[in-house]
């Protein structure tokens, strides 16, 4: 149940950041990397937070980590989203995405981790 709640509301986000992102910048792929860095950095700091002093340790993995930030984030939209890129021969901006995408994901992830430790 946690982790369909969490599913729930993480696609509902993931859904706003990405429309609003389209409106700013009338691409998709832009939400994309928005959704993806948000929710490396919150898997990153929910992962090594005290908050599980306050919350139980079920809600913190099954709702907050699998559920609302499995959803949010968007592996299977990125994928897409770069085979598009490379089939419509947009290569710099393909190579960009991938690396803004893989890269950036797993430094704001890190960073989550590192704020916990301040």
């Amino acid at each position: 149940m946690l982790v369909a709640c969490g599913g729930a509301l993480g696609a509902v986000l993931r859904y706003l950041l990405t429309n609003i992102c389209k409106s700013l910048f009338a691409s998709s792929i832009y939400g994309t990397i928005s959704v993806n860095i948000l929710g490396s950095f919150l898997i990153g700091y929910f992962i090594t937070s005290d908050i599980g002093n306050n919350l139980s340790e079920n809600f913190i993995k099954f709702f907050l980590i699998i559920g609302l930030l499995g959803s949010f984030t968007t592996f299977s939209a990125f994928s897409y989203e770069a085979i598009d890129l490379i089939s419509s021969k947009k290569y710099i901006t393909s190579f960009t995405y991938i690396f803004i995408s893989v890269l950036i994901c797993i430094m704001f992830a890190y960073l989550g981790i590192l704020l916990n430790k301040l």
